[in-house]
């Protein structure tokens, strides 16, 4: 199947039942909507009716192997897809970390909008003033005169800033851009997380398929075994038949053994990204049988361009830059404020003799400040975020490329997947007809046991492309969604 591989699986509860003919079946309690990567293939081999008592034992050797599953003290855990994916973007750590991020930006748009306001300072100093010391010219020295002793002075000073080409206003604009980049930003790791946990659920509930088909298909072998075993003692048939049936069964125990273990381990993985304890196990509760169908794929397409958040942080990029541009160029302008002060000091030394007074005063005016370098330096400054800007328009055009040839690529991926089912619904007819035909003439003694094994397996194998068919379209379903950004 299509799309990343993450090596997440877990075991399902089981409800168990017989069909109408005897065979022990296992079915997850309840299924998921999803998959994208299947285990690796397994010969699967096709049910032969058994009898009552036969069917008793293998049912007693399936409820066994599921037991297994739990020995090494996981406690099973139901989940709906929903349910993951509320639990893993509430705790996943990447969008704990990107939610950080989203404060950060905000708070910066406030620190940016603080620049409107007036900058006031307030000082206020004691000291101990000495003596004064006269000398003559010739550094002899002439006499000391007392001072006050002690000195206080207390000073408030206000500027605010009139103009400088509208800087500040700017600035905050540029913020409020940056925190919308911010948030697409989370919106992106909000998809990437959907995604993997939506995948790793249906690897999950595909695992558990897995599973499912290798217990019939070893009931099926233990079956043909104690078969061949018969027609052994009764010199109908060679060894080498009795060992290769005997093999079969040992390969397919070391399948299943594989297949708890994967199951663990995809499960613990799983619960870190949903904040889980390590000592569940997950238990898909989804049902695969619904299927949504797709629309045109210009439908998907408009979409992605409306909708994709890398798109639309490709789009904030250039807005920033062109921001940029405007700051830039801002800078050339001078500054003009208003100020106003006033101070308060203690003793007088401006007159002779000192005096032990306060001397208060205050002061209003307008300053005016410009950088004369700004005349060579700042055509420079401004070519260079040009430059930047050029460079973040080809940016959002390539961006645009790769989101276009992502959602070609999802949607053709996911009409073949439709098709897939179809093809595999078909085969899976054929198999049950050529292994009902096969089994009539078997039990009529006019088939050999390898056609009886042929004919099983064909018929085991269809079915679990079928299944693995149907979950794919589901995936593939889920994959156009995020390639449109809109999972």
């Amino acid at each position: 199947m299509g799309g990343i591989f993450h090596p997440l699986t877990s075991v399902n509860c089981f409800d168990i039942s017989v069909d109408k003919n005897c065979i022990w079946v296992v079915r997850p309690t309840n299924t998921v909507q999803l998959s994208h990567n299947f285990a690796s293939s397994f010969n699967q081999k096709k049910n032969m009716k058994p009898s009552i008592k036969k069917c008793f034992f293998s049912g007693i050797i399936l409820l066994s192997s599921i037991v297994a599953s739990f020995s090494q003290g996981l406690t099973p855990y139901k989940i709906s897809l929903g349910e993951a994916v509320e639990m893993g973007l509430q705790n996943h750590q990447q969008l704990k970390i990107a939610k950080v991020n989203v404060e950060t930006s905000e708070q910066q748009v406030k620190v940016s909008k603080s620049q409107q306001l007036p900058t006031v300072t307030f000082s206020a100093n004691a000291f101990y003033l000495g003596d004064a010391l006269l000398l003559n010219p010739d550094w002899s020295k002439l006499q000391t005169v007392s001072m006050p002793h002690f000195g206080n002075s207390f000073a408030v000073q206000a500027s605010q800033l009139l103009y400088k080409g509208g800087v500040i206003k700017k600035s905050i604009e540029m913020a409020e851009l940056q925190q919308q980049l911010a948030e697409l930003d989370m919106i992106v790791n909000e998809q990437d997380i959907k995604f993997l946990i939506i995948s790793n659920y249906l690897d999950i509930y595909t695992t558990i398929n897995q599973a499912h088909i290798l217990e019939q298909n070893k009931i099926l072998a233990e079956q043909l075994y104690d078969n061949i075993k018969k027609s052994y003692k009764e010199d109908m048939v060679t060894r080498n038949e009795l060992i290769r049936a005997e093999l079969q069964i040992k390969n397919l125990d070391q399948a299943i053994l594989t297949m708890q273990n994967n199951h663990a381990i995809l499960s613990n993985q799983l619960s870190y990204a949903l904040g889980l304890p390590g000592d569940i196990l997950i238990v898909p509760t989804e049902d695969t049988e619904a299927k949504a169908a797709a629309i045109q794929q210009d439908h998907y397409m408009d979409l992605a361009h409306e909708q994709h958040p890398t798109l639309r942080s490709a789009g904030k990029n250039v807005e920033i830059a062109e921001k940029n541009i405007s700051i830039t160029k801002a800078n050339q302008f001078p500054a003009i404020s208003a100020f106003g002060g006033y101070n308060m000091q203690r003793p007088v030394t401006t007159s002779t003799p000192v005096m032990d007074l306060y001397n208060n005063s205050w002061q209003i005016g307008i300053s005016f400040t410009y950088n004369i370098d700004n005349l060579f330096k700042s055509k420079r400054r401004v070519n260079l975020s040009r430059m930047q800007a050029r460079a973040t328009q080809e940016a959002l055009a390539y961006t645009r490329q790769n989101v276009e040839i992502g959602v070609n690529t999802a949607f053709l991926k996911y009409r073949e997947a439709e098709q897939q089912v179809l093809l595999m619904s078909e085969s899976k007819k054929l198999a049950n007809e050529n292994y009902e035909i096969v089994r009539a003439k078997y039990l009529n003694q006019l088939a050999i046991t390898a056609e009886m094994t042929d004919a099983s397996n064909a018929k085991l194998d269809a079915e679990l492309q079928y299944a693995n068919a149907s979950i794919n379209a589901l995936f593939q379903y889920y994959n156009l969604l995020k390639s449109t950004g809109t999972l």
